[in-house]
């Protein structure tokens, strides 16, 4: 893929909507699934604030080495209960030390049987964090479906 590419994905989970919304938005959940495999957001260090003009913060922690610690800042600048999230997260000291911006929007619809699309669009700068993007997201997503089932 170019740099020049933004990445979409869409992913259908089997629950309701308002569930999967407040899996991105609940500080005790969020820490539960994000992040990619051999990483973890230590539940202490999640912060969250979901209106338009909020907020979300946390940690990403590397599981071999528990001093690479990744701090990640998000600005929603817009958010729809269950509907929406649009933001810019900048994630601290990547290459070089210095930080990495990408926007992402986030939108969640009602599927048949009280499932949930959810489609997911990545600004074109994600190389910037990582080479496979789409692999990070895959692996958080398999942890949310797992959460999700523990919660229905």
């Amino acid at each position: 893929m170019s740099h020049g590419e933004e990445l979409s994905v869409s992913r259908v989970f089997d629950a309701p909507r308002e569930l999967v919304y407040q899996a991105f938005v609940d500080p005790d959940q969020f820490g539960q699934w994000f992040g990619p495999a051999g990483f973890s957001v230590p539940y202490e260090s999640v912060q969250s604030d979901a209106r338009p003009g909020g907020f979300q913060r946390f940690v990403l922690l590397n599981d071999a080495d528990p001093s690479d610690r990744t701090p990640v800042d998000v600005a929603l600048s817009e958010v729809v209960e269950d509907e929406l999230l649009v933001a810019h997260a900048d994630i601290g000291a990547v290459a070089g030390g210095r930080t990495a911006g990408i926007r992402l929007r986030l939108e969640f619809h009602d599927q048949s049987s009280g499932k949930t699309r959810l489609e997911l669009r990545q600004d074109a700068s994600r190389h910037v964090l990582c080479d496979d993007p789409e692999a990070v997201w895959e692996s958080s997503f398999a942890r949310l479906d797992s959460l999700l089932r523990r919660s229905l």
